[in-house]
């Protein structure tokens, strides 16, 4: 039975352990389809994901982030913003494609969690290293790094403390 949806976002969390086990075919296919139907300024859609799953590719990308738990994932996504597609508002000329990135990649970890897998956002890596290291096209920028795939245990990644309601919320 799926979760409503309070119990899907109370389910995602970041994971930092991943078991070896490979992100199956259909989890893929599932996930992404959920990717493809995130909201985006104008409806451009202006992301692009490279999935590296080969052991080599994803020893050399996380070198752009080296951390011992990320290189526990089996997989890794480079999330990246279309800057040729990216809708650009006119008054201020404010790009929302990491806006419209940032949503596609919350639908792929809420769809990630609903499948029992895991993910963590990673935002703090080596933009210039990971350029040097996959030759991506210019015009795809880098926005986050995605490891995805089947979480250790729950002891291993503990949910972290949240600020409570009152604190995030003014009523006007």
């Amino acid at each position: 039975m799926t979760p409503d949806f309070l119990q899907l976002c109370q389910q995602r969390k970041s994971v930092r352990a991943f078991l070896p086990d490979p992100v199956s075919d259909e989890d893929w296919q599932y996930i992404m389809q959920c990717v493809n139907l995130a909201p985006s300024a104008v409806n451009f859609q202006p992301w692009h994901f490279y999935i590296v799953q080969d052991a080599h590719q994803l020893s050399l990308l996380q070198a752009c982030y080296p951390r011992e738990w990320f290189a526990t994932a089996p997989a890794c996504i480079i999330a990246c913003k279309d800057c040729e597609t990216q809708w650009v508002r006119r008054e201020d000329g404010k790009a929302h494609g990491d806006i419209d990135v940032a949503i596609a990649v919350e639908h792929l970890c809420l769809a990630a969690a609903e499948r029992g897998l895991g993910t963590c956002w990673v935002c703090n890596f080596s933009v210039s290293q990971l350029a040097e290291t996959f030759p991506l096209p210019l015009h795809h920028q880098p926005v986050a790094l995605i490891p995805i795939g089947h979480p250790v245990s729950d002891d291993a990644n503990p949910i972290k403390k949240r600020k409570s309601l009152d604190e995030i919320i003014t009523f006007l």
